[in-house]
């Protein structure tokens, strides 16, 4: 573990690496699955103190919500990759022409060396650990950068990895936005960022010196889309699970709503009912979690207050306030274009409702704003799915459903424009710590002796049999 550390130390933690990693640059099938072994076995041990952390940090954090993202899609994931490894580890052939007579191809996956891991604190267990199984996986080495806004949880992950691997395997640097910067700075043969837009143009600014090839994980405004024909009442109820676990604190939860402007109303009482349902006792109910500190808080505040300055109806959610750090959800409707709330990415529990006149006023609607993470779409029609599906771009998406495909392992995630850049999770992320090296084995005999100098009338013959 380095905490705080200078330019120099971290140099000199990188190198160590770099050097562990040249005098073993291929680790087998046996090694990276012990690797997998012991990453799961610390997890393990550490997991009531990974939770204790999360909820300190949090200043109260459901233990549900915590072990289910945090801790047991972890581990999902990490068995996932033990179980797939052989057939990642194995090199693809590829189409050779018959006119190459007996030479043959493929695509070797090869280790880069050493992975750079900048975490953040919304899911500070997942979103550090696994990057850093899939990057052990593909055969690297790893320093991980945890966020500096749950420094419990980072202390924590700090030792559950010094536990399970040497610091030239694996090692967590702690320290703020100073450490941050120098990390990024590094020289990482691949450097995978999960953060907001705005911290992403920097690390990608401080690894371009280096050519450093970056996969950024970032955010943006989540669009649900509710056709008319859905089926409301389990559309607004999935709609409010996934805006309202870790109280909005997701990369990918909704950002807003798309409701036909005839069901505003309805689209109001269903989730009012929705919140009551599944918080109820809403001031005093534990596993509603908390904003994670005064600042974001004050943030969400100020969204709110700008809203209502702004001529927009602001309409709170569930049976009273919360205390302490847990903020109330709310709906926001008639905000105009120009409000915060439809600017910024929201990361919390605020809805703001845009209503439409008819599908396709909605996905211009889409089309109109950056990008997003992930888009959801509510209807029984596979011909208007497809519809959405082709007129919008997004990083992921789930029908009839909200968030539920991140946690599918075998689906890549990641963004697309101001969303992010790259992608992990399943096949792709092993290929994105992995360096897909093309190899092309020449037969015996070769053809390249039939076109090679001096020419004459041999060639003249390759020439038209090649091109008759």
């Amino acid at each position: 573990m380095l905490t705080d550390p200078t330019p120099t130390d971290l140099r000199a933690a990188f190198d160590a690496q770099n050097v562990a990693f040249r005098a073993a640059p291929a680790p087998t099938l046996a090694e990276r699955r012990a690797h997998l072994d012991a990453l799961t076995r610390s997890v393990h041990k550490h997991r009531a103190a990974l939770l204790q952390a999360m909820d300190a940090d949090f200043g109260g954090r459901s233990r549900h919500e915590a072990e289910l993202a945090d801790v047991v899609v972890t581990l999902e994931s990490v068995a996932y990759l033990r179980r797939k490894l052989p057939g990642l580890m194995r090199p693809k052939r590829r189409w050779v022409p018959a006119k190459m007579l007996l030479a043959s191809a493929w695509v070797q996956p090869q280790p880069l060396g050493v992975v750079g891991v900048m975490a953040p604190w919304n899911y500070p267990v997942n979103l550090a650990l696994v990057p850093v199984a899939t990057a052990l996986a593909a055969g690297n080495r790893v320093l991980l950068k945890p966020s500096e806004l749950t420094p419990a949880t980072s202390a924590v992950l700090a030792q559950l990895l010094a536990d399970a691997f040497p610091d030239d395997r694996v090692l967590t640097v702690l320290g703020g936005a100073k450490t941050g910067g120098d990390f990024a700075a590094l020289p990482f043969h691949h450097l995978l960022f999960t953060g907001s837009t705005a911290v992403g143009r920097l690390v990608a600014q401080a690894a371009a010196p280096n050519l450093t090839p970056v996969t950024l994980e970032l955010g943006g405004k989540s669009p649900a889309i509710l056709h008319p024909e859905c089926d409301h009442a389990h559309a607004v109820d999935s709609v409010m699970l996934g805006k309202l676990f870790n109280a909005g604190q997701t990369c990918i939860a909704p950002d807003y709503l798309l409701v036909h402007r005839d069901q505003v109303e309805q689209v109001v009482a269903l989730a009012q009912a929705a919140v009551e349902r599944r918080y109820p006792a809403l001031p005093t109910n534990t596993q509603y979690t908390s904003i994670i500190n005064d600042r974001h808080r004050a943030r969400l505040q100020h969204l709110l207050d700008d809203a209502g300055e702004r001529g927009a109806r602001v309409i709170p959610l569930g049976a009273g306030a919360p205390p302490g750090g847990r903020l109330q959800p709310h709906l926001v409707l008639d905000a105009p274009d120009d409000a915060a709330i439809l600017q910024e990415e929201i990361f919390g529990p605020l809805l703001p409702i845009i209503p439409f006149d008819a599908l396709d006023d909605a996905i211009r609607y889409v089309n109109d704003r950056p990008r997003p993470l992930a888009l959801y779409y509510f209807d029984n029609s596979a011909a208007r799915r497809d519809h959405v599906l082709q007129h919008t771009t997004s990083g992921g998406v789930t029908v009839n459903g909200t968030v539920y495909h991140f946690a599918i392992e075998d689906l890549p995630f990641g963004g697309v424009g101001a969303a992010g850049m790259g992608a992990y999770h399943g096949p792709e992320g092993f290929n994105t710590f992995s360096h897909l090296k093309p190899v092309l084995q020449v037969g015996w005999p070769s053809s390249m002796s039939l076109i090679a100098p001096p020419y004459g009338n041999t060639m003249e013959l390759v020439m038209r049999w090649l091109f008759p």
